[in-house]
């Protein structure tokens, strides 16, 4: 991975300067502490929809789509405004993070912490529709605790939850966290900033955490099995060569309990499980996600509590 440093588009670094007039914007805001963070906006209307990465992603990944449809962002920068950000050790194809670098592995609560100073100090208006895949997800109901005054909606696109460690035994977790780390030894000596996480602090952080209030929330679920795929990664190099090749059955039916029981977090929440994607559906299905925050969107706007 290359190290070139990127182009800034904008730096602004006060409240007000980025959202005026809903323009669109792209660039570095100073979030405090002598630290900027890369953040994209366009469209306008409210609720504000914010669109929050999985592990290593950047603002990017919510721009590609491997359909010839719209992709997430640009199809809900159409019905309102929407916004999406670089966490810190998210490259941009070979280049390095467009926000500063922090000390590595972070939790939920530190991405937290960074979006609440990022949405603080923008000027973008809450409450927000929070938007989070993968690890993403973990992190927007975490926010959504932390803040729920600013949060009016939810949408988790196959996140990672507590529920994952819960349904495996310890030795099955132990290979479950390799798995989720990758073969990532190479990319440290290209990048040692990359973005990793300690998910078991991250669940204990979101176990200690208030529960979520009563509001709109969709959990979008893969329906595409690891368990025939874990053998061809593993002999890509995708994945340690030591991990069981039929692991992946076990991943598939400890993320089924943790899905079921994310789509329980609320009263009235709607569980979509047929997706006809793995586990990236915002690539592979981008107008299901689209369609999934505009339902949100429209319960928000109308004040219910079930999308």
């Amino acid at each position: 991975m290359a190290v070139n440093p990127l182009p800034v588009l904008l730096v602004a670094a006060s409240a007000g300067t980025l959202a005026m007039a809903n323009a669109d914007i792209a660039g570095l805001v100073t979030i405090g502490g002598g630290r900027k963070m890369y953040m994209e906006c366009r469209g306008t209307g409210s609720p504000v929809v914010v669109l929050v990465a999985g592990l290593k992603g950047s603002t990017e990944d919510w721009k590609s789509t491997k359909r010839s449809e719209p992709t997430v962002f640009s199809g809900v920068s159409k019905v309102t405004r929407v916004c999406a950000y670089d966490r810190p050790g998210t490259p941009v194809g070979e280049k390095p993070s467009r926000s500063d670098p922090v000390p590595q592995p972070t939790t939920a609560a530190d991405a937290v912490a960074d979006l609440h100073a990022l949405l603080n100090v923008s000027g973008e208006a809450g409450p927000y529709v929070l938007v989070g895949h993968s690890y993403g997800g973990l992190v927007v109901r975490l926010y959504a605790s932390t803040y729920p005054k600013e949060v009016s909606g939810l949408v988790l696109v196959d996140a990672l939850a507590e529920g994952l460690r819960d349904a495996e035994t310890p030795e099955q977790w132990s290979i479950q966290r390799r798995l989720m780390e990758g073969e990532i030894r190479e990319s440290l000596l290209l990048y040692p900033a990359l973005e990793r996480i300690d998910p078991d602090h991250s669940f204990d952080q979101i176990r200690a955490a208030s529960g979520l209030r009563s509001l709109p929330l969709i959990v979008l679920s893969a329906d595409r099995a690891w368990g025939p795929q874990l053998p061809s990664m593993i002999a890509a190099g995708l994945l340690p060569a030591d991990v069981p090749p039929d692991f992946g059955y076990v991943t598939d039916a400890a993320q089924k309990k943790a899905q079921k029981r994310l789509a329980e977090l609320v009263p009235q929440a709607k569980h979509i499980s047929n997706t006809n994607s793995g586990h990236d559906i915002h690539k592979e299905q981008p107008q299901l996600v689209i369609n999934a925050i505009r339902e949100v969107m429209k319960a928000v706007r109308r004040g219910s509590r079930a999308p």
